[in-house]
């Protein structure tokens, strides 16, 4: 793994009995950037996030985190790393101050109470720091919870499908959140099932579909994979849901060739 790239897989395979959930699959991260796993459900997103978070072993393949090595370096791998699950993981009985000092504790920081105000602060909760989590809205419970991920600055984060369930000003606001996460050098990995949501965020999409990467590139990149269409001779680009779309219909039929 280069000093660039701060994520390495190559090779991932992954089966639960005789359903082979990742069949060989390779990417790269770069530090310090956006990069979303697009897919449909289904699709290995998540494994492909449990193998590199360490929660599972693969079957065949490598993959590297901040330079460990996930297979025998696990340890070092969880110290550099934070993981976001589908759903909100933060206590509603205690206040948004209270949950972020809580984590602070277990990690054993300094000043705790400094570290939740900065945090608040980062993620426009300020206001309502003091409050119950009971009665915070969808996307504020999940900023929280982007925020409480960082406690000890990670240089890496792992993503899992942050905005599931939520409406569309909440996904807004969780979209501005992790944009702030990468305009301070963190380095995050996002998987998604939403088109929007990955051309919003990503700088780079892979997209994962029956367990391989069927292409991996910028979204311009992505873009040149179909032929813009004419109409009335101005020049239509094609969406990231059209390219998705004839992507995934297409493969089998014909090998898509990666762009980079």
């Amino acid at each position: 793994m280069t000093t660039q790239h701060v994520i390495h897989v190559k090779g991932l395979e992954k089966s639960y009995k005789e359903l082979r959930v990742l069949r060989g699959v390779d990417f790269s991260v770069v530090r310090g950037s956006i990069f979303a796993l697009l897919g449909s459900n289904g699709a290995g997103k998540t494994t492909a996030v449990k193998i590199l978070s360490t929660l599972l072993k693969p079957d065949a393949g490598s993959a590297a985190v901040n330079g460990f090595d996930v297979a025998t370096q696990p340890a070092d791998v969880r110290e550099s790393i934070s993981l976001t699950g589908q759903f909100a993981a933060v206590d509603e009985i205690l206040t948004g101050r209270e949950n972020l000092m809580l984590v602070a504790r277990l990690r054993r920081l300094k000043n705790p109470g400094e570290i939740a105000d900065d945090l608040l602060r980062r993620f426009s909760l300020t206001e309502a720091g003091a409050r119950r989590v009971a009665t915070y809205s969808g996307g504020m419970r999940r900023r929280l919870d982007i925020a409480m991920s960082l406690i000890g600055d990670p240089p890496v984060i792992f993503l899992d499908e942050p905005t599931t369930g939520l409406d569309p000003q909440a996904r807004i606001e969780v979209w501005q959140a992790v944009r702030e996460l990468a305009a301070n050098g963190t380095t995050v990995l996002l998987t998604t099932q939403y088109l929007d949501e990955a051309e919003q965020l990503a700088d780079r999409i892979a997209i994962l579909h029956q367990g391989r990467i069927i292409v991996n590139g910028t979204l311009e990149e992505l873009k040149q994979l179909l032929p813009p269409a004419k109409v009335e001779y101005i020049e239509k680009q094609p969406t990231l849901e059209e390219i998705f779309l004839s992507l995934v219909s297409d493969h089998g039929k014909h090998r898509v060739k990666d762009p980079r």
